[in-house]
């Protein structure tokens, strides 16, 4: 499948960050007892080289600014090249994740979404996990295959929220999938949209250590995008 080099515009929107992360400090805590925990997963293929960096900053830049809210904990998973993947252990400090991120490179290689899900699915079999966040561009897989995966981790309760750079029309096609079997959302971005992708990283975090009383209180008083992809969470 071809991988679109064309970055769409951003949504429009986007809230003052220091205003955002103020509604954040206020949003509620987690209340079903313990710590919320979010899977962050990223496609780290070739394609993506050109703006990892830059995304790898606005990535640590929101877990290094939510930390204050506590609560949270946060496993990173990849893939690239020839069939690797790796995920980190369950991680609450902020420093250590944007550590880990920043050290990962690209390497060029196939989508591995599918285990990405089983991934997912394995961990909440283990222990109740809130939410998956991925931040992709091409999908290079079967669709009815990883519509399977989606649908049993929708079954377990956890919501996918697909962030994807650039506008692949099959790409588009297959994360709306993903994101609507999970009950989850799904969006596009680029480096253009950089606060926009920041805050809406930011509101996947409120969902994941608040629930989604946490991220409607939140989307009310931030609006714009938020509201957009809090309307999608069912």
């Amino acid at each position: 499948m071809t991988r679109s080099k064309d970055p769409v515009p951003g949504p429009r929107g986007s809230k003052d960050l220091e205003a955002f992360l103020k509604k954040v400090a206020m949003t509620p805590a987690q209340v079903s007892g313990g710590r919320g925990r979010l899977m962050f997963a990223l496609d780290a293929t070739a394609s993506r080289e050109p703006t990892w960096d830059r995304a790898c900053q606005i990535q640590g830049e929101m877990f290094s600014e939510t930390a204050a809210l506590g609560g949270l904990e946060v496993q990173m998973a990849f893939y690239r090249g020839f069939g690797e993947f790796a995920a980190t252990p369950w991680i609450t400090n902020s420093a250590d994740l944007v550590r880990r991120m920043t050290g990962v490179r690209c390497l060029g290689g196939h989508t591995q979404i599918a285990r990405v899900l089983r991934h997912a699915i394995s961990e909440t079999k283990k222990q109740k996990v809130n939410a998956l966040v991925f931040v992709g561009d091409c999908i290079e897989e079967d669709i009815d295959d990883l519509c399977a995966f989606a649908g049993e981790l929708g079954m377990l309760g956890v919501p996918a929220f697909i962030f994807q750079e650039g506008d692949e029309i099959g790409a588009t096609r297959g994360f709306k999938q993903i994101a609507k079997l999970t009950k989850g959302a799904h969006c596009r971005f680029d480096l253009s949209s950089a606060r926009q992708l920041r805050d809406l990283l930011s509101a996947v975090a409120v969902y994941a250590a608040g629930g989604r009383k946490a991220l409607e209180t939140y989307s009310r008083k931030t609006g714009g995008d938020v509201r957009l992809l809090a309307q999608q969470v069912k």
